[in-house]
């Protein structure tokens, strides 16, 4: 049952978040007098308090007559009294310079764009794609490095570009280089990248005829190098500034070490379809989450929505503004990588 509030009391519980967030200090009756514009006496404002906090949305430190908002609190204020506030055009400006050097490569966009976002909030970002199921092999390149090394390049239609270095057991010639780049090309460019299975590579190898042996270690990096496209982009930045916050330093350093391993971190992002998605301490699904929130925003790639920007920090966020800012970043992000797989579909 979802909890009601008479006009007052959701005026006091607002400024209470409000004052919280501002100075981290316990919020007493005489400063909410003094910071609203009600007719009330202290004492009614103290019963509306005492309200609030049997209702679980305020709580009280054992060593303060103020108090602090719950969980539950800021989950009520997000959801009924908080008013976002707008980007100021200065404050757009300055979010779109961050993306004014194009690096043609989304890996680098992508960790740009969570780099910037972590240094703005003095949060911890995670950035991450799933690869729209329209992207294809648009170029394999076979460079020569050494006499018995080369660098394999897979270019996808998505402006991923991945390479490794491989060692061969024949000897590095350029007639080689463009033979084998020619036949690879002939049968994997234009190939979506989920058709690049393993067994897809095995038919390949297979029609190299007398020279599969010597060339299946290629192949094997290639098809390598497509899954790893295929599987997206991920990168996590920011996250020792978590190391910073009082509160949350109970866990911090556990969530620090969690952030660092890829599908954990991105287990930590709820599930659904939404365009922004809030969640408040324990509301988060992992135990070294409970004392942070999470701000995801979700944009589209082309024509589909496999992009997710998320802000992990303390409970004590500013909300209204920290919401538009993740919402701008996000579209931003969205709109650059779209253009960069455009780009890369028509060259």
């Amino acid at each position: 049952m979802a909890l009601e509030l008479d006009n007052r009391k959701q005026k006091i519980l607002k400024a209470i978040i409000e004052e919280y967030t501002r100075t981290g200090e316990p919020v007493g009756s005489k400063r909410i007098a003094a910071l609203l514009d009600i007719t009330a006496s202290p004492a009614t404002i103290r019963n509306d308090m005492a309200a609030l906090f049997e209702m679980g949305l305020l709580e009280q430190p054992h060593t303060s007559a103020g108090r602090v908002p719950s969980h539950m609190g800021y989950r009520y204020y997000i959801d009924h009294l908080m008013q976002p506030s707008p980007i100021s055009p200065m404050e757009m400006a300055a979010i779109e310079a961050m993306f004014n050097v194009r690096d043609p490569d989304p890996d680098k966009l992508l960790s740009d764009a969570a780099q910037a976002l972590a240094d703005y909030t003095h949060c911890a970002t995670i950035s991450s794609t799933s690869t729209p199921p329209e992207v294809f092999v648009k170029r394999i390149q076979l460079i020569p490095a050494a006499e018995r090394t080369v660098i394999i390049m897979v270019i996808a239609s998505n402006g991923s570009v991945k390479s490794r270095v491989c060692r061969v057991d024949f000897q590095v010639t350029q007639n080689i280089c463009e033979f084998f780049t020619s036949f690879a090309n002939d049968r994997l460019a234009g190939r979506s990248l989920k058709e690049i299975s393993d067994a897809y590579i095995n038919s390949v190898a297979f029609a190299f005829g007398d020279y599969t042996e010597v060339f299946t270690t290629l192949l094997s990096a290639i098809y390598s190098l497509c899954k790893e496209i295929n599987d997206g982009q991920f990168c996590a930045k920011g996250t020792t500034n978590l190391l910073s916050y009082d509160e949350m330093k109970d866990f911090s350093k556990d969530l620090v070490l969690l952030l660092s391993q890829k599908q954990k971190a991105i287990d930590l992002i709820p599930d659904g379809n939404y365009e922004v998605k809030v969640s408040v301490g324990k509301e988060n699904s992992s135990m070294e989450l409970s004392n942070s929130t999470v701000v995801v925003a979700k944009f589209n790639i082309g024509s589909s929505r496999c992009g997710t920007l998320a802000l992990i920090g303390p409970v004590r966020m500013e909300y209204p503004k920290l919401i538009p800012h993740i919402e701008y970043f996000a579209k931003m992000l969205g709109e650059l990588l779209s253009e960069t797989m455009e780009e890369q579909h028509l060259n």
